[in-house]
């Protein structure tokens, strides 16, 4: 018997946050990618090196096209990440984990990367979405200027309102190059952040069975 998918209902569902709701809105007017690419020139300049010199001349156009693409999630909505429900779970009553999600953001303080892995739980009631789609939730966020924390919060609470699940549980684990290729210069350190709402918050053996599972077989 085929699965029945459950779009999600636009303009039905009970309020979100706005983070959730949609893609962020520009502050202020946006300048010209001719103007994005004057700063890139400023900013190599600024730094010693000569914008006009044949290596350099095209390096302003690129960083815009990269910077387009790095940050993409400025132009896309949780929300619709998680639209396509299924409704079909075979009464299914456990968590469901996906774990080790690659994903690559950058500090919101310097402006440099942070890459890690996003571990992800939750308990459904009577809708899941495809795996894929909780992997795109999380670039959605990773793919704006971010702290770790904040990520972490806005993951959870975009599952917890559109889903509505029994519980969420997500961890993510991140080197920072900020800290890595600059200031104390560590590399290797990782950043561990952990959120856990509903029946993972209030049971702690679910918060074991949780952390268990991501560490028990990892690679």
């Amino acid at each position: 018997m085929d699965a029945v998918v459950k779009p999600w209902p636009k303009g039905s569902e009970p309020e979100l946050s706005d983070h959730v709701r949609a893609a962020p809105q520009p502050v202020g007017d946006r300048p010209s990618r001719e103007e994005a690419e004057s700063a890139v020139r400023t900013l190599i300049a600024y730094i010693g090196d000569n914008p006009d010199r044949e290596g350099l001349l095209d390096t302003p156009k690129r960083v815009v096209g990269a910077y387009e693409e790095l940050y993409r999630g400025y132009k896309e909505c949780p929300a619709e990440a998680l639209e396509r429900q299924f409704s079909e779970t075979g009464k299914y009553d456990d968590f469901v984990l996906v774990k080790n999600i690659a994903f690559n953001s950058a500090c919101e303080h310097h402006m440099m990367p942070f890459t890690g892995r996003a571990h992800i739980a939750y308990m459904p009631v009577d809708k899941v979405v495809g795996l894929s789609k909780l992997a795109r939730l999380v670039d959605v966020y990773a793919r704006r200027l971010q702290t770790q924390e904040h990520m972490n919060s806005q993951i959870v609470t975009a599952i917890e309102e559109i889903l509505k699940p029994r519980g969420v549980a997500v961890m993510l684990e991140a080197e920072h190059t900020c800290m890595s290729l600059r200031g104390v210069e560590k590399p290797g350190a990782l950043t561990v952040t952990t959120q856990f709402r509903g029946a993972f918050r209030d049971d702690q053996s679910q918060q074991l069975r949780f952390l268990s599972s991501v560490r028990g077989s990892q690679r």
